[in-house]
């Protein structure tokens, strides 16, 4: 089991979101962040004042993977993300010692496996 964060650009979520569900993987977490790698600094006017933006907007990505999804969410975030420009984001692997799904208490792989729930027909509404 692993836990992947990505950092991309904001612009690139929807094709991350999208390439990551094509690849089988539907349980993620997305947070608003900051950051600064290798773009370089730059300077906006505001109220007539030279103003340096060290930290760029980005999104991060985080996802809790069997083995056998690894390479595939690194594939997929690689091909939804990348634009060829500097600034397009790092992806970070960590192992993880222990999962628990709450609602269940099955753990590990058997926490990451997509939950397969009825659909709702509107009559359940």
């Amino acid at each position: 089991m692993k836990l992947i964060t990505a950092v991309v650009r904001p612009e690139r979520v929807q094709q991350v979101k999208e390439a990551l569900f094509q690849a089988g993987i539907s349980g993620i977490t997305l947070s608003r962040v900051s950051g600064h790698g290798g773009e370089q600094s730059i300077v906006e006017h505001y109220r007539g004042t030279r103003v340096m933006v060290e930290f760029h907007d980005k999104v991060e990505f985080r996802m809790a993977v069997s083995e056998p999804f690894v390479q595939a969410a690194i594939d997929a975030i690689c091909k939804g993300a990348r634009t060829g420009e500097v600034g397009d984001g790092k992806i970070f692997v960590q192992p993880m010692e222990r999962v628990i799904r709450i609602r269940t208490g099955e753990e590990d792989t058997a926490a990451l496996t997509p939950v397969t729930e009825t659909k709702l027909t509107p009559d359940h509404l």
